[in-house]
């Protein structure tokens, strides 16, 4: 496809090409590489503990080589159900030089969320943190689960803390979990107490083999496997690279809050601090006062977040006696970000923030503003080198005229091999190469795209990407419930929030209490709905279908009066 196509390529300044050379190579060989240029360059900081790129490359091989001798072997899968700490780089690493794929696995899912991805994914290895260990122990039986290495916050705490954390773990989560390393459990600390760092030598093709099995939700309601190969990571991260120009080799630090078990965090702060070098600062938990106190001590550069982290931290009381003037960069995506919020944030910190935008499907980023150039608010940028995008007219499915709203389409190396084990899935939604978004949109004439609509029900809360169906689903198990629809409804802190719109039963009663306590039973914390309506009867077309559009309508005119 010719430039004539891509009228974004000229409004890039000299520094970003058109055009990149994609390395040939497999994910893991970038922290080798690393390892053997900065060995003693510190890669992470984790609540007072240090690790250096040769510890981190060292303790990854040892976990490759214990993996391998529990039988992992090219093209397994291993999950990884880890917040954001030592263990979940080293363990993504240590998966990858194994040969296997890892399978990023929300530490907030519930028995029932965590049963299904297991099954889907056939993962018979899993790293667990502690805590969540009684969690796994349950759904163990009901999957092919034959092992479950363990690890705990406090094996990478510095002391005293790591005597301390115990107590405070307790105190937070009123559990405190011992586990023995033997028969089909293993602790961490033991198999990098015990375990040789050899070289693993397997052979990957970059753009054939997986390097991730990314589980996203779907219009059905059940999360899908998005197959990301090597190439499609490595070359979302040098495009990263390129994108971020200014951004010095071995010399940046990132703070490391978007989790790594969602892409977009994986990307733009694991694999991209990896494969240049920079220091991740990592937090295991959002809390506003720890993330000014972190920046403050760290003086982190480069910032990626979402939209309501950056809320958060403008709102905290205390903002003013923090200095927070080492932010430079910060690509925001999840959600769409607000004026207000990226001029205020700007100001306080003196550094930039844009907005971009991307898929799970596209490792993620297709589209971004530019941090040292023009951007145009209320746009999500451009599309990336070696990227084309298109909208299409929803009449006749062909490129439709600048200005006019279609869906946006993707094409690019990015772009996923398709969804695991779901060829009829993969099919409706890759065409000739180009990954239909769902998502409505338009471009100007200067090619930057707009996001007006989302063709999908998706809904979009705190960055987190929840599915109507899945909520309905576990709603209608209810024996009161006779008909339910679940919408996202705007809301000025988390983008959307989770509503439900409820039909008893004839003769029941119910609270919305006791359909909260039920629905927290069977889902994640961030898809509970936090508001319920009960009604009498749900609008509905001529063949009973439920409108839910039009409730979203009627919200946002109530919302406008």
């Amino acid at each position: 496809m010719g430039e004539m196509n891509r009228p974004w390529v000229s409004q890039y300044p000299p520094e970003i090409p058109k055009e990149i050379e994609i390395s040939e190579r497999s994910l893991q060989s970038f922290l080798k590489d690393v390892a053997e240029e900065f060995p003693e360059k510190v890669a992470i900081h984790f609540l007072g503990k240090k690790l250096t790129y040769k510890e981190l490359y060292e303790q990854s091989l040892k976990l490759a080589n214990y993996l391998s001798g529990l039988g992992v072997s090219k093209g397994d899968r291993v999950a990884i159900m880890l917040p954001n700490c030592p263990q979940a780089v080293i363990g993504y690493y240590g998966v990858l030089l194994a040969g296997g794929i890892v399978v990023q696995t929300n530490p907030l899912y519930t028995e029932r969320e965590l049963e299904y991805q297991l099954n889907d994914s056939g993962a018979e290895v899993i790293v667990s943190l502690d805590i969540l260990y009684p969690r796994v122990s349950k759904v163990k039986a009901l999957t092919k689960l034959r092992h479950v290495i363990v690890t705990g916050i406090k094996d990478y705490l510095p002391f005293p803390k790591n005597l301390l954390y115990p107590f405070v773990q307790k105190k937070e989560y009123g559990i405190v979990v011992k586990v023995e390393h033997s028969g089909d459990n293993h602790l961490f600390t033991e198999i990098m107490n015990r375990t040789a760092a050899k070289q693993l030598n397997v052979e990957v093709n970059p753009k054939e083999d997986l390097a991730l099995l990314q589980y996203t939700g779907g219009t059905t309601g059940f999360p899908k496997g998005v197959m990301l190969t090597h190439h499609n990571l490595v070359s979302n991260t040098e495009m990263c690279v390129k994108w971020m120009y200014n951004c010095k080799r071995a010399e940046e630090v990132v703070l490391g809050v978007l989790p790594f078990f969602h892409v977009y965090g994986m990307t733009t702060v694991m694999n991209l601090s990896v494969m240049q070098a920079f220091e991740m600062v990592l937090v295991p938990k959002f809390d506003a006062t720890t993330m000014l106190k972190l920046i403050q001590k760290y003086k982190p550069t480069l910032f990626p977040g979402a939209p309501t982290i950056y809320i958060a931290l403008l709102n905290h009381p205390d903002i003013e006696k923090y200095d927070l003037s080492s932010i430079d960069s910060c690509i925001s995506g999840s959600a769409p970000l607000p004026v207000e919020v990226q001029e205020q944030f700007e100001k306080v910190t003196g550094g930039k923030l844009v907005e971009g935008y991307g898929l799970t499907e596209s490792s993620p980023v297709t589209h971004a503003n530019f941090l040292w150039g023009e951007r145009v608010s209320g746009s999500v940028g451009l599309p990336w080198p070696n990227t084309d995008a298109a909208i299409l007219s929803m009449e006749t499915g062909e490129r439709a005229e600048v200005g006019e709203i279609g869906e946006i389409a993707v094409k690019g190396p990015q772009v996923m091999k398709g969804y695991w084990n779901k060829p009829e899935e993969t099919e409706a939604i890759l065409k000739d190469g180009w990954l239909l978004t769902g998502d409505l949109g338009y471009m100007d004439d200067r090619g930057y795209f707009y996001v007006v609509d989302r063709k999908k029900d998706m809904i979009i809360a705190s960055g987190f990407n929840i599915y109507p169906r899945e909520i309905e689903e576990v709603l209608y198990e209810h024996p009161k419930v006779q008909e339910v629809v679940v919408a996202g409804i705007p809301d000025p802190y988390r983008g959307e929030t989770v509503k439900a719109y409820i039909v008893k039963k004839a003769g029941t009663e119910m609270t919305e209490d006791e359909l909260d306590q039920y629905a927290r039973k069977h889902l994640a914390a961030y898809k509970v709905p936090k508001i319920y309506e009960f009604r009498d009867e749900l609008p509905k077309t001529a063949v009973g279908k439920i409108l839910r559009r039009s409730l979203v309508e009627e919200e946002k005119e109530r919302i406008a009066k």
